[in-house]
């Protein structure tokens, strides 16, 4: 008896030690968060809130971008990831198509792989963190355009109003899902509407070069009534733009999607008046917590629920929830967040970030 009691406590003490080590490298997950371009007030906004998350929750997060957003800059951190042994990325592709090698290689090699922000082809990953779908932010940002139209006394549903967007490339998933849907709500809801540069302007998420391109819209149609800016970098140098030409809110509406923060002064300013985004520093943290728990080894399928610390439940969604056509398979889908913000001078002081 006393021979099974020893017995039996060795292998009771062997089972913790197990589970400890279990526990310590459980925790010890290194995920790497990539944005399209470092020194962006979004995405560096979207690094503060993973950071904090990471710290509060047990994993590490590896903020690696380059301040040029481009395919070749994505694919060489992607490849240092792999050969530096990360469990996980989480990335916002600068072009799905650009990177899709580089992600299948990380994923054949054992790196789990989550989008935020701007996705990749979806079987190039597992989930998605998504900020809406195309006709949610579509509406919206046609929505906040014709809403600050209409404070300037412009009558929407009857007048020719004309408009174009400037983003940053017609490669970026997001941007141009956007843009697509804010083209068919325009249709179906304000078809007097004339967009005078079908073919769009992109300033490649370049800070000067959106301004010379915000620049060349104002100068090339200097009567346009709006400008839509789908892009964190576009919209405050379209803004910019307007301001170095001495053309303010009264004159053209400017709108579109950018962190509160890099948009207050030219609110202050009178250049524009409603913009709108996201929490992003909730997507950010999101998107990398969903990828450690991909690298802790946790099976997240369509249709799961996923209870996130400080946030409530998530839903896993298929990914034609973004496309109708897209890759749908049991392991790959879609999280999308609950709600989007409109900033204006009344309210955009309750946001830091």
């Amino acid at each position: 008896m006393k021979r099974f009691t020893k017995f039996l406590a060795a292998t009771l003490a062997l089972v913790l030690l197990v589970s400890m080590m279990s526990v310590a490298l459980a925790d010890d997950i290194t995920v790497v968060f990539i944005p399209k371009l470092s020194g962006n007030a979004f995405f560096e906004s979207a690094n503060v809130g993973a950071q904090a998350f990471a710290a509060e929750n047990g994993f590490t997060v590896k903020y690696d971008g380059n301040p040029e957003a481009s395919v070749a800059n994505q694919v060489a951190i992607i490849q240092n990831a792999i050969n530096s042994g990360a469990d996980a990325i989480c990335i916002s592709a600068v072009d799905a198509a650009g990177v899709d090698d580089a992600l299948k290689e990380a994923r054949e090699a054992g790196v789990v792989v989550t989008t935020w922000d701007s996705d990749s082809n979806a079987d190039a990953r597992t989930l998605m963190v998504s900020q809406g779908t195309p006709e949610q932010l579509g509406e919206m940002l046609v929505g906040m355009l014709a809403d600050s139209l209409t404070e300037r006394g412009k009558n929407v549903k009857e007048d020719a109003i004309t408009y174009c967007w400037h983003y940053s490339q017609a490669t970026v998933t997001d941007q141009n899902s956007w843009h697509v849907a804010g083209e068919a709500y325009i249709a179906a809801n304000y078809p007097n509407w004339v967009n005078v540069a079908p073919d769009n302007y992109y300033s490649e998420q370049d800070a000067e070069k959106a301004i010379t391109v915000g620049e060349s819209i104002l100068t090339a149609y200097p009567d346009i009534d709006g400008i839509i800016c789908n892009d964190s970098t576009a919209l405050p140098g379209q803004a910019q733009a307007a301001q170095n030409l001495g053309i303010d809110a009264s004159k053209v509406t400017i709108t579109g999607f950018a962190a509160p923060n890099s948009m207050k002064d030219f609110c202050r300013a009178g250049i524009v008046t409603r913009w709108g985004l996201w929490d992003c520093q909730i997507q950010g943290a999101l998107g990398c917590y969903m990828a450690y728990l991909l690298a802790n080894g946790q099976e997240i399928k369509v249709g799961d629920s996923v209870e996130v610390p400080g946030m409530g439940t998530v839903t896993l969604e298929p990914n034609t929830v973004l496309d109708p056509a897209a890759y749908t398979a049991d392991d790959s889908g879609v999280v999308l967040l609950p709600e989007r913000a409109i900033f204006t001078a009344e309210n955009m002081d309750n946001y830091d970030f």
